[in-house]
């Protein structure tokens, strides 16, 4: 087998943009970094209080590891389902799945996301009819 190693990709942690769910990702690995074809990994530090707007990835599925901290997490059509996450957690959130991170403090809620989308946002869609569910923390930073 013969690998073409000059077309591997180191991408530096630097970096970054802000999503529009409202969460700001650090540069990672995706088509527009790497060229990646397939999926997208990003590194997400969510600071104590941010809650983010509901939203869901069409056709494309989602990993997420919790490297540090503690937080929720909703999911489901009226985001009816609810976990505490915590440092060494994995979720899997199937293409189509409304979902809602909540980082309630005190300290940062740091993740890792793998998707299938290789164009990091294309496939965001946001769900501000959600938003004011009574049973969600307001939205805020």
């Amino acid at each position: 087998m013969n690998v073409d190693t000059e077309a591997c990709t180191v991408v530096r942690a630097a970096g970054g943009y802000s999503g529009r769910q409202g969460i700001d990702y650090r540069t990672g690995i995706s088509n527009g970094t790497a060229g990646a074809r397939a999926l997208c990994l990003h590194r997400a530090p969510m600071p104590a209080g941010l809650r983010p707007t509901a939203h869901l990835h069409a056709e494309h599925e989602s990993a997420i590891c919790v490297i540090s901290g503690r937080g929720e997490f909703w999911w489901g059509p009226q985001l009816e389902h609810h976990e505490v996450i915590e440092a060494g957690d994995f979720i899997h959130i199937p293409a189509g799945m409304p979902h809602l991170p909540y980082n309630p403090g005190p300290e940062t809620l740091d993740v890792v996301i793998a998707r299938t989308d290789p164009n990091e946002q294309e496939s965001v869609v946001t769900l501000q009819e959600l938003d004011a569910l009574p049973h969600l923390p307001p939205r805020g930073r």
